[in-house]
């Protein structure tokens, strides 16, 4: 059997199907979709995020650095390695400077006296940083964004319930995969002391760096009971980060503002999700300044 073909009627198909395909993919006003960016302010709040460790090494954190791996920003060549950051971070232009303090630390009163000469001695990231580069750019206040957890609040509420809440919260869950964030987190502390500092920091506020430390708080003790785990995330860790970020909403100003945020790199790693997601802010990569 011959099969007529009428290859004119055959190419108009095509033509209109082509066309329609070009069409979806531009989301023209024929098929009234738009994407979600044209709904908000083309123009939006800047902010800098550099995740650091804490320069003055306190022994809080849940894997803390060896002694043999620790060094001091006060000598060379670290010494000159910080001021190659400062400068490099400057080139940001802030506005505003957001460090990891409580209101009770008072960071403008000490940034005044830091101004004036006093704490030059300090290693804490928040001076060598922060306060470094609040007087370069002549800033005359710091903010502190740190926030309390609503954790702290249930404990207050119920000491018991709290108690039980946390029973074997620890990091040192047996799940094989907390094993390999230990051995991530302690191979990253021995190249500090043999990385340049500046290049460092660029290799910890990288794109697969906070994925991965987001990802850390998953495994491990996170897999505690059914969702145990999870509600100690969720009331402690993933509230604190969320309060630090209602606090960075609440000295934004507008759309001008380049906002530095200098805090503990964990800390930055679920900021940069939150600042991505955030219709009022665009997120700053630390190698695009």
């Amino acid at each position: 059997m011959r099969i007529n073909i009428n290859w004119r009627y055959i190419f108009v198909l095509m033509a209109v199907s082509c066309q329609g395909i070009e069409q979806d993919g531009k989301q023209t006003e024929n098929t009234g979709l738009k994407p979600a960016s044209e709904y908000f302010p083309a123009e939006k709040a800047k902010i800098l995020v550099v995740g650091t460790f804490h320069f003055d090494y306190p022994g809080r954190d849940a894997i803390n650095a060896r002694e043999e791996d620790k060094i001091d920003v006060l000598k060379e060549p670290k010494k000159s390695e910080v001021t190659e950051l400062v400068h490099y971070i400057e080139r940001f232009h802030p506005n505003k400077i957001a460090i990891e303090a409580f209101d009770a630390w008072e960071a403008t009163q000490k940034l005044r006296k830091y101004r004036q000469g006093a704490y030059r001695d300090q290693r804490d990231e928040r001076y060598q940083l922060g306060m470094r580069i609040a007087t370069d750019l002549q800033l005359d206040t710091l903010y502190a964004i740190d926030a309390t957890t609503m954790s702290e609040e249930l404990e207050k509420r119920d000491s018991v319930y709290t108690a039980a809440l946390f029973k074997d919260f620890d990091f040192k869950n047996e799940d094989p995969m907390n094993a390999r964030v230990w051995d991530w987190v302690n191979r990253e502390n021995q190249l500090v002391s043999k990385v340049n500092l500046k290049e460092y920091i660029s290799h910890m506020n990288s794109r697969e760096s906070h994925r991965y430390g987001y990802g850390a708080y998953l495994v491990g003790d996170f897999k505690l009971g059914e969702f145990r785990g999870a509600d100690i995330l969720a009331s402690w860790w993933y509230d604190r980060n969320l309060r630090i970020f209602r606090n960075i909403q609440k000295i934004t100003t507008g759309p001008k503002d380049r906002i530095l945020v200098i805090i503990g790199n964990g800390h930055a790693a679920i900021l940069r999700q939150l600042i991505e997601c955030s219709p009022e802010y665009e997120f700053v990569e630390f190698d695009g300044i």
